[in-house]
């Protein structure tokens, strides 16, 4: 992997300047940050602006978000080193490479069939070996490597979709934006005794999450 000197010092501005100055402090999660390289994720011809605070458009509609954004909903979901973790938006596959660097095994759903392909592509170039990404609808999980230790969601949906909450073991955490397509909160989960407890966490805007149990395709 070609990593320049000028990428790994904007890197470690972003994670000075966006994360810790923004009170994220999980070292596991600035860790992460500070070894993927995020230049690779995005669209030929923005690497320039890779590591900027904002999101950035990956094609078929869809982004790679803003860097905040991301550590804050992974510090709220508190992966630990022998946890396996569903992410529901693949994308780029950027977050699922973050996730790589401290789960045990990423599972990645992309409902996008160039933007999965796309993105294992990515990440098995990078080397990132716990990091799987397959095509499908996240709304209604990945039931093939059930149970999961952690979910999180890169779309807002409108309501959280009753087979994520079925994917997750007891004791699990789901974190998700819901509201409507235009404006979400970020919520996080926590299952116990088969029902999910949520709390309120920040404003955010997330693409929507199309699938059978989130939001209709509008074409």
């Amino acid at each position: 992997m070609s990593d320049p000197l000028v990428y790994r010092r904007q890197r470690q501005a972003m994670v000075e300047t966006q994360l810790l100055s923004r009170g994220i402090r999980a070292r596991e999660v600035l860790a992460a940050f500070q070894s993927v390289p995020r230049h690779e994720f995005v669209v030929p011809g923005d690497e320039p602006v890779a590591y900027q605070d904002r999101a950035l458009p990956i094609g078929w509609g869809q982004t790679i978000s803003q860097p905040f954004m991301v550590a804050y909903m992974l510090e709220m979901l508190a992966v630990e080193p022998d946890h396996r973790v569903l992410e529901v938006g693949a994308g780029s596959g950027y977050q699922a490479a973050l996730l790589g660097q401290i789960a045990a095994e990423v599972y990645s759903i992309e409902i996008v069939q160039e933007l999965a392909l796309r993105a294992q592509a990515t990440v098995s170039r990078l080397g990132y070996t716990r990091v799987h990404i397959v095509q499908g609808d996240g709304s209604l999980g990945y039931p093939a490597q059930a149970p999961y230790d952690r979910i999180v969601v890169a779309a807002g949906a409108p309501a959280i979709p009753e087979p994520l909450v079925s994917q997750l073991v007891e004791g699990g955490l789901l974190v998700i934006p819901l509201g409507d397509r235009g404006l979400q909160t970020c919520m996080v989960g926590v299952k116990r005794e088969g029902e999910l407890t949520v709390e309120r966490g920040i404003g955010c805007v997330f693409v929507p999450l199309v699938g059978e149990k989130g939001w209709r395709a509008t074409c």
